[in-house]
């Protein structure tokens, strides 16, 4: 005998065809806004052809670069609309150089919009964008509004077939109303296979937009080692930054205590037979001095790499320094296994400048610290519950977390809103060593 599924399954079946009938809707609508969005991207992309005809009187070289501005306005929506199809679209372009004003400057401009190749792939866009794209775009659409037609058709075929001398639908002939019923039947099975199909077309769609807006692979490469070249810099500027701190450290500390250190000896061998008690005394001072010394140089090589991240992880390490911070730290982890030596030394400093930033500056008295490995790559988030404003260009340290992790091509994100609270996230794609 046949199971009974239960009430559960219905309000299963139920929720589905709601999320079935809601994304169809919102694909039709989608497409409907990509269809007028390739009719305004043509207009611009026109225009912007049209200046680019003037630029050779001259006129064109103060109008061109503000036209493909707003082209590129355009294709930008595109790509954020492709992108919530589930089809991410990079932006392509080169940066726009500082060229200054009057006509140098202009022709500067107008050189750079020209010798990129991504404008004339928008252009390329725009004019797809109302012809092969836009209408792919529409068809959805354009059966809910054909159904709607046919399901009208019973109340008025007498006046459209009169003016139209007969009429069609689909493949049924209307000429009289046992057809406009059939019509109409027809006209209600199309609409929900509009629905249907409409997130699967606009996919299809997004695919296409995608090898019209994507970077080019020469483009791709350009950018990539443009980004080398840059975190290359980066990394050897932090590397003399921090080769100067250490040497600053050991001239200022421990090198001027050990200076000292052997200036007591040296006093004290002069005073050991005429004032053994001076040199008791001396003595003392000195055994205190190499205990200082001792101290600062431990803090230096922690600085450098800590010795509980070596021996125990990213995770013991960031735990060692939620014990070590006046605020109330709680750490959680999702970690397997420990990430290469440099990426997790990236991201141990990372997390100490955070909780430093969060007890100088945020006010805070909780931080939240999670690290999780996810789709290859170390996921760090660090919440806290101060005031908020925190932001690449408060000069407070994250600008020199990024350059840290891009070294590596990790990303770094800030959500800081006025009154809080602060969540500062990185990702630093790696591979888990394998523990034995």
């Amino acid at each position: 005998m046949a199971e009974d599924p239960g009430p559960g399954s219905d309000v299963q079946g139920v929720r589905q065809g709601r999320d079935w009938f809601t994304a169809g809707w919102s694909a039709m609508g989608r497409g409907l806004s990509m269809f007028f969005l390739g009719v305004l991207a043509v207009v611009l992309a026109w225009v912007a052809l049209v200046g680019m005809s003037l630029v050779l009187v001259g006129f064109g070289l103060f109008l061109v670069p503000g036209l493909v501005a707003v082209l590129r306005r355009a294709a930008g929506a595109q790509r954020r609309l492709t992108g919530k199809t589930g089809v991410p679209i990079a932006e392509p372009y080169r940066p726009v150089p500082r060229a200054g004003g009057g006509w140098k400057g202009a022709w500067r401009r107008c050189k750079a919009v020209f010798t990129d190749s991504a404008t004339w792939r928008d252009v390329l866009w725009a004019q797809c964008a109302v012809t092969v794209t836009g209408l792919l775009a529409i068809v959805p659409f354009a059966m809910l509004a054909h159904g709607l037609f046919g399901m009208a058709l019973p109340f008025i075929w007498e006046p459209v077939t009169g003016s139209w001398d007969g009429t069609w639908y689909l493949f049924v002939p209307v000429r009289g109303q046992e057809s406009a019923w059939i019509a109409a039947g027809l006209g209600l099975a199309e609409i929900p296979v509009g629905l249907l199909i409409a997130p699967y077309v606009l996919r299809l769609h997004a695919r296409i937009t995608r090898s019209l807006l994507a970077p080019t692979a020469k483009a791709e490469m350009g950018s990539r080692v443009a980004h080398l070249a840059r975190t290359r810099t980066d990394a050897v500027d932090s590397s003399a930054a921090e080769i100067r701190r250490i040497e600053r450290d050991l001239h200022d500390g421990a090198q001027a205590r050990l200076l000292a250190m052997g200036m007591k000896l040296g006093a004290a061998e002069s005073l050991l037979d005429e004032n053994p008690e001076a040199v008791r005394t001396l003595l003392a001072e000195t055994r205190d001095a190499s205990m200082r010394a001792l101290e600062e140089l431990r803090d230096l090589v922690r600085g450098i790499h800590p010795p509980v991240l070596a021996d125990r992880g990213l995770v013991d390490a960031v735990r060692s320094l939620a014990l070590e911070s006046r605020l109330q730290v709680q750490v959680t982890a999702n970690l397997p296994s420990r990430p290469e030596p440099a990426v997790e030394s990236a991201a141990y400093f990372a997390v100490c400048e955070l909780l430093t930033n969060a007890t100088k500056h945020s006010g805070a008295r909780r931080v939240l610290v999670d690290i999780q490995y996810r789709s290859g790559a170390l996921t760090v988030s660090v919440t806290d519950d101060g005031h908020g404003g925190a932001g690449l260009e408060n000069g407070s340290g994250l600008q020199g977390i990024q350059r840290r992790l891009a070294a590596f091509d990790g990303t770094l994100g800030i959500s800081s809103p006025a009154g809080g609270p602060t969540i500062v996230s990185f990702q630093v794609p790696c591979v888990l060593t394998v523990m034995s």
